[in-house]
């Protein structure tokens, strides 16, 4: 009998501790929900600038082209302002400059230059004006000189009336009228007539060349015409000559 008392005292109590133990344990904490990841920083923004030129002269244009990412606001200098994101302007500078291209965002800024020089241009190239005939007759017609008193075509001569041929034959629309000259000694009447036989010998000498003698006139000025006025064989020398003048 006790030890079935016992026994059930034995339950009760085993059951009692049971429930205080129940009682007395402590609720487990829950874990604190993880932090949200910060939020991402804004992109840097990025610009690009060229142009079509880098040299040019004053005067001449250039073009210039820009794109960007990730900016707001772009402003372009000197002297242009805001431009939009991307895009391309057309500039005529006076001086070498460089063009500068900012842009502006949430993430920051970012430039780009681009350096364009002018330069003066080139002289204009010079008028290159043809000579008129007057001016070649001038140039390549040579006269023929003489010996005192007389009519012969001198060695010297034959090469200046070659010339004068050459510039005759180079020019076929070309007359002229050969003139004889004297120095002042002598009368005027044998003056004339040395003068005219002067002046034929050139024509014939000429003529002997291949320079047709319809384009050949003569006249005798004697010594009525003088090219120098002093008195001494140098200045007579330069009298006694076949010159030659352009027909008109």
């Amino acid at each position: 009998m006790w030890t079935r008392s016992y026994g059930k005292a034995a339950i009760l109590a085993l059951f009692a501790i049971a429930i205080v133990s129940a009682g007395c344990k402590h609720p487990q904490a829950t874990p604190p929900a993880p932090a949200a990841p910060p939020p991402a920083a804004p992109a840097q923004p990025t610009v690009t600038l060229q142009s079509s030129s880098t040299m040019i002269q004053l005067g001449q244009q250039t073009t210039l082209t820009w794109s960007s990412t990730n900016a707001t606001n772009l402003t372009l200098a000197p002297d242009i302002g805001t431009v939009a994101p991307a895009g391309s302007t057309t500039v005529t500078p006076q001086d070498s400059v460089t063009y500068t291209i900012t842009a502006t965002g949430p993430g920051g800024s970012a430039t780009a230059s681009v350096r364009i020089t002018v330069s003066a241009p080139p002289p204009p190239a010079p008028v290159v004006v043809a000579p008129t005939i007057e001016e070649l007759f001038n140039q390549q017609v040579q006269d023929a000189y003489f010996d005192y008193d007389k009519a012969d075509i001198r060695d010297d001569a034959r090469g200046a009336l070659r010339k004068t041929a050459q510039f005759l034959s180079d020019h076929p629309e070309v007359k002229v009228v050969i003139e004889g000259h004297c120095d002042e000694r002598g009368s005027t009447e044998y003056n004339l007539v040395l003068g005219d036989r002067r002046a034929a010998a050139v024509k014939q000498f000429l003529v002997s060349l291949g320079i047709s003698a319809d384009r050949l006139n003569t006249v005798s000025y004697g010594k009525e015409k003088p090219f120098c006025t002093e008195h001494d064989e140098s200045c007579w020398q330069q009298n006694r000559r076949g010159h030659f003048v352009l027909a008109k």
